[in-house]
């Protein structure tokens, strides 16, 4: 693999792992003034405590006509963090606009409308010439716009935590909204550790160093650790009966008929109407790169499930996806073709014991991104999309059972090796093999629960305390 992965935003590698090389651009610059105070006004609450365009209905309508068409101001710039600015802002404009309706429908109702159908060409023809230099699709993501390049410090020195963050731009203007999505931007401050113990296990493989590499998956054990750590702080940034007062403009179309119908029609673009995908965490980089690292992605089933968790694959910078293809590469040319198999065949157990532990940092992530769920969503709404666009019941789970399939390998054949280890390992081991049933049962029987069309997701959400596999932080919400 390369030492880095670059396209001048996004450098990843061991120095900033996912995050930006730079920190974005709070605003736009001054040529772009009205676009600027066109999001400054945006948000349905404002700084001030005043109501934003957001919260009159068709009110962003109005102000969009308004809007200058600066289409060939887009062509000449080149400076990435002038571009990565505009294409958030096109970002946020395109889904403030055709998602107005349905979040005024949600307001009254408490059920998703219809959104708008066209993109006036004062925004599309713009919105797709940034997306273009950035070589990503015209609509709401996760990196450049929505999560790792719409962060803000309130206080530089006192580094990435989600409270000392806030949104450049946003959609509800809500505590709960910055909470939320500044949550993913913590997260990935250990992101640079994490990737760097990938490469320098990769290495260590390469040079048969069995010394090195235990010292590196266990880098990224504790790593994930901290991830997990963070992650599960979301309790407490954004509360989840408040969900729903940004959920719906971070809806994609693609998956969504229910709103978007056909697509969107980009006017002055294309005649025919468009789908992408919805801005979603299952966009991040950590889980699917641990996957491909360890070898859970060899556990993925051969289902339509699978097939948009790949598709969300597309849905990242290309020199993420460039760094994710090498990735998988390298894993391919270990003997047997993956970390598990060179470590079975070496008879390495301490190895074998961190791998196990990484793989188990893996489910506790998604077992807590599937207990969001159930609280942030389906306690919230009987809508049946996530909003990528896939079926909320079904997509986390598909890969738990993954991870869960997984952990039951590596569990036998620590079994049959001979184990020489520490308190830390030992602990490891124990813990797995004595929570593997718990975890397979808690599954099994949350989603006999759902297989009902009328389930009680208070049930569902239950069952997590009953196996003691609840997140801790909740119960201090």
């Amino acid at each position: 693999m390369k030492e880095n992965y670059t396209d001048s935003f996004f450098d990843v590698g061991s120095k900033y792992g996912f995050l930006p090389n730079n920190h974005p651009l709070e605003s736009l610059p001054i040529r772009y003034k009205n676009l600027q105070h066109l999001l400054d006004n945006m948000p349905v609450k404002l700084s001030d405590g005043s109501s934003g365009y957001l919260a009159f209905p068709n009110k962003i309508e109005t102000e969009v006509e308004k809007l200058p068409n600066y289409i060939d101001l887009v062509e000449n710039e080149d400076e990435i963090l002038v571009i990565q600015a505009l294409y958030r802002a096109y970002c946020f404009l395109t889904s403030a606009f055709t998602l107005e309706l349905s979040y005024q429908e949600f307001v009254k109702t408490k059920k998703y409308g219809k959104a708008r159908q066209t993109l006036p060409k004062q925004v599309a023809q713009p919105f797709v010439c940034v997306a273009n230099k950035l070589d990503v699709f015209p609509w709401l993501d996760y990196h450049y716009a929505y999560s790792l390049g719409n962060y803000r410090f309130l206080d530089r020195s006192k580094g990435f935590h989600w409270s000392n963050l806030d949104q450049c731009v946003k959609f509800s203007g809500t505590s709960d909204e910055s909470g939320f999505i500044m949550n993913h931007v913590d997260i990935n401050q250990h992101s640079p550790k994490l990737v760097g113990s990938v490469l320098k296990s990769l290495k260590s493989v390469q040079e048969n160093n069995d010394q090195e590499l235990n010292k590196n998956l266990k880098q990224n054990f504790h790593s994930m650790e901290l991830v997990n750590d963070r992650r599960k702080d979301m309790w407490v940034a954004s509360r989840w009966k408040h969900y729903n007062d940004f959920r719906i403009f971070i809806m994609g179309i693609k998956g969504n008929d229910e709103i978007f119908d056909d697509g969107l029609i980009y006017e002055g673009v294309w005649a025919e109407p468009k789908q992408f995908r919805g801005q979603t965490g299952a966009q991040d980089n950590i889980i699917p790169m641990e996957d491909i690292f360890t070898g859970v992605i060899n556990f993925y089933p051969d289902n339509q499930l699978t097939k948009y968790l790949l598709d969300l694959r597309r849905y990242r910078p290309k020199c993420i996806q460039d760094f994710f293809v090498d990735l998988k590469l390298d894993i391919d040319k270990i003997s047997g073709g993956s970390i598990f198999h060179f470590l079975k065949e070496k008879q390495n157990s301490v190895g074998m014991c961190y791998l196990l532990a990484i793989v188990e940092e893996i489910y506790k992530f998604r077992n807590g991104h599937w207990q969001f769920v159930q609280k942030y969503i389906m306690s919230n709404t009987k809508y049946a999309k996530a909003t990528g666009g896939t079926p909320i019941i079904s997509w986390i789970p598909n890969q738990i059972k993954s991870v869960l399939n997984f952990i039951e390998v590596i569990i036998d054949e620590l079994v049959s090796m001979k184990k020489d280890f520490n308190d830390e390992q030992t602990k490891i081991f124990n813990d797995s093999l004595n929570t593997y049933k718990s975890k397979k049962k808690l599954l099994d029987k949350q989603l006999i629960i759902v297989s009902d069309s009328n389930y009680n997701p208070g049930k569902v959400f239950e069952l997590n305390k009953k196996f003691k596999l609840e997140d801790s932080n909740f119960e201090k919400k």
